[in-house]
Protein backbone atom coordinates (compact mmCIF):
# COMPACT_ATOMS: atom_id res chain seq x y z
CA UNK A 1 0.00 0.00 0.00
CA UNK A 2 1.40 3.35 -0.52
CA UNK A 3 1.88 6.02 1.54
CA UNK A 4 -0.92 8.58 2.19
CA UNK A 5 0.06 12.02 0.63
CA UNK A 6 0.47 14.81 3.58
CA UNK A 7 -2.50 16.70 2.70
CA UNK A 8 -5.12 13.59 3.33
CA UNK A 9 -3.53 12.30 6.30
CA UNK A 10 -5.11 15.09 8.46
CA UNK A 11 -8.58 12.95 7.04
CA UNK A 12 -7.45 10.31 9.32
CA UNK A 13 -8.72 9.39 12.73
CA UNK A 14 -11.87 9.30 14.57
CA UNK A 15 -14.33 12.00 13.19
CA UNK A 16 -17.72 13.18 13.85
CA UNK A 17 -21.02 14.18 11.61
CA UNK A 18 -24.28 13.54 10.37
CA UNK A 19 -25.66 10.14 7.86
CA UNK A 20 -26.78 12.97 5.24
CA UNK A 21 -27.75 10.05 3.14
CA UNK A 22 -28.83 6.24 3.28
CA UNK A 23 -29.76 3.73 0.52
CA UNK A 24 -31.02 0.91 2.17
CA UNK A 25 -31.65 -0.89 -1.09
CA UNK A 26 -28.43 -0.53 -1.85
CA UNK A 27 -26.51 -0.27 1.50
CA UNK A 28 -24.90 2.66 0.46
CA UNK A 29 -25.00 6.30 2.18
CA UNK A 30 -22.79 9.38 2.72
CA UNK A 31 -21.65 11.14 6.31
CA UNK A 32 -21.38 15.07 6.02
CA UNK A 33 -18.09 15.21 8.61
CA UNK A 34 -18.78 18.27 11.09
CA UNK A 35 -16.63 20.93 8.86
CA UNK A 36 -19.65 21.00 6.46
CA UNK A 37 -16.70 20.87 3.95
CA UNK A 38 -16.33 16.47 3.81
CA UNK A 39 -18.83 14.07 2.72
CA UNK A 40 -17.73 10.53 2.69
CA UNK A 41 -19.15 7.10 1.43
CA UNK A 42 -19.86 4.40 3.57
CA UNK A 43 -21.36 1.08 3.09
CA UNK A 44 -23.77 -1.08 4.91
CA UNK A 45 -20.94 -3.24 6.17
CA UNK A 46 -18.72 -0.52 7.64
CA UNK A 47 -21.51 -0.21 10.31
CA UNK A 48 -20.20 -0.43 13.62
CA UNK A 49 -22.42 -2.96 15.16
CA UNK A 50 -23.34 -4.45 12.35
CA UNK A 51 -26.62 -3.87 11.61
CA UNK A 52 -27.36 -2.87 7.76
CA UNK A 53 -29.16 0.11 8.30
CA UNK A 54 -29.08 3.76 9.76
CA UNK A 55 -30.84 6.87 9.68
CA UNK A 56 -30.61 10.13 7.44
CA UNK A 57 -29.99 12.63 10.36
CA UNK A 58 -28.38 10.23 12.70
CA UNK A 59 -25.25 11.40 14.57
CA UNK A 60 -22.04 9.48 14.10
CA UNK A 61 -18.50 8.67 14.56
CA UNK A 62 -16.16 7.31 11.77
CA UNK A 63 -12.81 7.09 11.19
CA UNK A 64 -11.74 7.68 7.15
CA UNK A 65 -9.29 5.06 5.36
CA UNK A 66 -8.64 4.03 1.74
CA UNK A 67 -11.24 2.20 0.31
CA UNK A 68 -11.30 0.08 -3.31
CA UNK A 69 -12.48 3.44 -5.05
CA UNK A 70 -10.84 6.35 -2.77
CA UNK A 71 -11.38 7.33 0.89
CA UNK A 72 -14.51 6.18 2.81
CA UNK A 73 -16.07 6.40 6.17
CA UNK A 74 -15.55 3.35 7.78
CA UNK A 75 -17.15 2.16 11.59
CA UNK A 76 -19.87 4.24 10.93
CA UNK A 77 -21.07 4.51 14.94
CA UNK A 78 -24.29 5.98 16.37
CA UNK A 79 -23.93 4.90 19.72
CA UNK A 80 -21.68 7.51 21.07
CA UNK A 81 -21.91 10.31 18.35
CA UNK A 82 -20.01 12.49 21.28
CA UNK A 83 -17.12 10.02 22.09
CA UNK A 84 -18.39 10.04 25.59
Amino acid sequence: MEAVPAELAVVFGARSGTVETFEARRGEGTVRDDDGVHRWPFHCTRIADGTRSIEEGARVRFRVEPGPVGLEAVAVDASDPAGD
